[in-house]
Formats: structure tokens, C-alpha cells, sequence
């Protein structure tokens, strides 16, 4: 069984999970625990989207690698320029097409930024001109600035390793809906440490309590 990440950096399984609320007194299989993560993660991830406090108009954006059913998928990420978590998509493809869709729901979340910084992915510098395209067919204002300078994504090549330290553990997923479920769940857990809902004097237990209300 996938380990995950319970109460902090240790990954344990769902089956070690079910022990450790027996010894709590709380009954709860191992297979239901999965069934809860893959139900109500991305529900809790877009109460995440829609509370969190405003972002900056520097993004930086690069995509990192997870594996489903044996194979590499890609995890597509974007962060501001303070390093707060912007938005994420799992897509089992790395190309133009899914660049464009991944902007296009990022700037849907969290509004046009100024300037995006991207790597050397031609699919990517692709996909953001499309949406530029879109936004000068139809007239809305300034169009996005595209650099591509490696060391200003470095904020991002780090918060994806705090990602890839809860889901390399996990060997693997069986399939993408459960494999972008739980990534939403992590997503929204590592929001909470960043302090993306304000309200500092609250846990992040309560945090994450009230996202789950």
C-alpha cells in the first residue's frame, strides 16, 4: 500500500494510518481511508483556491514528474515570485496543449499575472503564446511578458521537492484520478505551511480544519 504523509515529513501508509486511529479508539479501515483522500481532496484543494490570500503578478512555472500505472506523467506547477502556491494540474501528456490548459486555469484562479518565467520548453513558451493570442484577439488589456532566465525558477525547483519528498515514497500511483486527488491534498496541505490563508494565531490543524468545513 502507497504511503503518504501524516502529521508532518513522515511518510506512513494508509494500513499504518488505520492502526494508529485504532489505537485512538476510532475504527476506520485502510481501503476507506484511500477512498476519503481520492473523494474529498480536490473539494478541500479548491476551498484552498478560492480562500487564499492574493498572489503576485511574477510567476514562475515549470513542470516536474510523477509515475502512474509504471509510467512518467507530469505534474505542471506555478508559483509567484514569493514562492506561494499558485495552481497545479496532472497531465498525462507534456505538450503545447496541455501548457495552454494549464494557463488558462491558473489565470482563471488567480487573474492575468504580469510576467510568467518558463525554462527552455518549447511547449510551454507555445502554450503561454496561445493564451496570448486569446487575450489580443479579444482586445482585454496587456498582453503576458515570456522570460526564460533558469535561476528565476529556482524558488520553484525547490518548493517541488518538498512535493517529490511526499510522493517518491509512494512508489507510484494506480491511476491519474486517484494520483491527482491525493497531489491536490498535499498541494493544499503544503499551502497551509506557506501561509497562504492568513489568521497566523490559527494551527494548521484548524487551518485546515476550516477548509475542510
Amino acid at each position: 500500500m502507497k504511503p503518504l504523509n501524516f502529521g508532518g515529513d513522515y511518510p506512513v501508509s494508509y494500513r499504518d494510518l488505520e492502526e494508529i486511529l485504532a489505537e485512538r479508539g476510532v475504527a476506520v479501515d485502510h481501503a476507506t481511508l484511500n477512498r476519503w483522500v481520492v473523494k474529498y481532496s480536490p473539494l478541500i484543494a479548491a476551498t484552498a483556491q478560492a480562500k487564499k490570500c492574493a498572489t503576485a503578478k511574477s510567476w514562475r512555472m515549470d513542470e516536474t514528474y510523477v509515475k502512474v500505472r509504471g509510467r512518467w506523467t507530469y505534474l505542471y506547477r506555478a508559483v509567484d515570485s514569493l514562492g506561494k502556491t499558485l495552481d497545479f494540474m496532472l497531465s498525462e501528456r507534456r505538450d503545447t496543449a496541455a501548457a495552454r490548459r494549464f494557463f488558462k486555469q491558473a489565470i482563471a484562479a488567480n487573474g492575468q499575472p504580469d510576467r510568467v518565467n518558463i525554462d527552455k520548453s518549447g511547449a510551454n513558451f507555445a502554450g503561454l503564446q496561445a493564451v496570448n493570442v486569446i487575450l489580443k484577439f479579444k482586445g482585454s488589456g496587456q498582453l503576458i511578458t515570456i522570460r526564460q532566465k533558469k535561476y528565476l525558477n529556482n524558488i520553484l525547483e525547490q518548493d517541488h521537492c518538498f512535493i517529490k519528498h511526499i510522493t517518491g515514497p509512494m512508489l507510484g500511483f494506480k491511476a491519474l484520478h486517484s494520483a491527482a486527488a491525493t497531489i491536490a491534498g498535499i498541494e493544499a496541505a503544503h499551502m497551509i505551511r506557506k501561509g497562504q490563508f492568513g489568521a497566523n494565531s490559527l494551527s494548521a490543524l484548524k487551518k485546515f480544519a476550516a477548509l475542510a468545513a
